[in-house]
């Protein structure tokens, strides 16, 4: 069975994206088969891992509205194959923004995507759901077929606020709809140890979350800013920066933590 993660963080610019596209590229330079889903109608997560969500066929707009399966929406893109860390793409591009207002009347609206999801269920170790910022009829979809969230955050002080109304949110969802959902774990992302109160605020997610926060730290890097400009993960782009690594040892945390990971 596959592990579906939500890459999900309400505040805005903290990194989802980035870590959704190299997550993915770090588990697949590790030998798991991975699926990454777009859930932004933004398309960033789509565009930054080699496909032009301009020219896709069919993207997870048709998932969603059941005019196409995962099986026949789902691509690969060419340069991550060149590189070595290639995993499959379910895109989205602007038409995703009017699934919002279609979904409204629609039955089981929320329960969709784990509807299309259980029919590839074994051709995949991981499953990795890139979420849009806000707590959305998308992102209700991504947290309903989810074994877990996986939180990127900046050490700063608003981080913490933001993170409040996520396990929230979360809590909620494991109510209602989603009794397996948990937070996996916290992600320090575009971490600067020279910067004291990023190391305070490290240091009071650690003694409050414990082993919810990841040992991996992932530095600000300059290579990881430069990479979807080229329309490709860090750990393709260049994979001996610090970000790629970090991404990298991370993709291998995450399988330590997951026993029964593949």
């Amino acid at each position: 069975m596959a592990k579906i993660f939500c890459i999900a963080n309400q505040k805005g610019g903290v990194g989802k994206t980035t870590t959704t596209v190299n997550l993915a590229a770090g588990l697949a330079k590790l030998g798991q088969r991975v699926l990454m889903i777009d859930l932004d109608p933004q398309g960033n997560a789509t565009m930054g891992s080699g496909v032009d969500k301009r020219s896709i066929q069919l993207s997870v707009y048709d998932v969603l509205l059941e005019s196409a399966s995962v099986a026949e929406a789902r691509v690969r893109s060419d340069k991550l194959v060149a590189a070595g860390c290639s995993y499959d793409i379910l895109g989205a591009n602007r038409e995703l923004a009017g699934a919002e207002v279609e979904m409204v009347e629609l039955e089981r609206r929320e329960r969709r995507l784990k509807t299309a999801l259980a029919e590839v269920d074994k051709d995949y170790d991981f499953v990795l759901i890139d979420c849009p910022p806000s707590l959305s009829m998308l992102t209700l979809n991504g947290l309903c077929c989810a074994d877990g969230v996986v939180v990127p955050m900046q050490c700063e002080y608003f981080a913490l606020e933001g993170l409040t109304d996520l396990v929230n949110t979360i809590k909620q969802v494991k109510a209602n709809l989603n009794d397996d959902l948990r937070i996996i774990g916290l992600l320090r992302v575009m971490f600067d140890p020279r910067i004291t109160l990023q190391q305070q605020v490290s240091e009071q997610l650690t003694a409050h979350f414990g082993d919810k926060v990841f040992e991996t730290i992932i530095p600000r890097n300059v290579r990881l800013a430069e990479a979807p400009s080229y329309g490709l993960p860090g750990v393709a782009f260049d994979p001996s920066s610090k970000g790629a690594q970090a991404f990298v040892a991370f993709a291998a945390e995450m399988l330590r933590r997951l026993p029964n990971a593949h």
